[in-house]
């Protein structure tokens, strides 16, 4: 059973990989929640698109005075390294790992970042092998419901980040 992870959630502003606009973040420590973080951020291409937009609600003005990723990504690893002084192979747990750990490498190369070759747990392929086709779909909020967590706010990276650790709690 995974009981140090960090969950994390990525909100696009457009097609790119590399455009988070928005980052939550939830660090468990074990089994229990030790810190959080969350951050809009000026996207990198600085565009927005329509389908995101009514996806997630942000727009360029939520975001044109947020910090760069670089600035909140020190953030994330200060308060990683605070809680796990030990070790540098915590896992990160996302649901639809793909997509998130996607976002991670791609922004770490527009900013031309060393990428630290992160360990991801993917919540979307755990659910997928546990419930299969006992749930209508594995969409987050529908996995969340089925692991006994009230999803409020979809889509607000914060809140989906909670929803993935608690998912994680219960299937990993």
């Amino acid at each position: 059973m995974i009981r140090d992870f960090i969950a994390i959630d990525f909100e696009t502003a457009n097609q790119h990989l590399c455009s988070i606009c928005a980052m939550g973040v939830v660090i468990v420590r074990n089994g229990r929640v030790a810190d959080e973080y969350y951050s809009l951020i000026h996207p990198e291409p600085e565009y927005y698109s329509y389908f995101c937009q009514r996806v997630h609600g942000l727009t360029s003005k939520d975001t044109d005075d947020a910090p760069i990723f670089p600035l909140a990504w020190e953030v994330v690893e200060k308060k990683r390294t605070a809680l796990f002084p030990e070790s540098m192979q915590v896992p990160f747990v996302a649901h639809n790992a793909r997509f998130d750990e996607g976002c991670l490498k791609a922004v770490f190369r527009v900013y031309q970042m060393d990428y630290p070759d992160y360990m991801f747990y993917d919540t979307l392929a755990a659910s997928r092998r546990l419930f299969g086709r006992s749930l209508p779909n594995h969409q987050l909020h529908t996995v969340a419901a089925a692991c006994g967590y009230d999803l409020q706010h979809h889509h607000n990276a914060l809140a989906d980040a909670y929803a993935c650790a608690n998912i994680a709690l219960y299937l990993l």
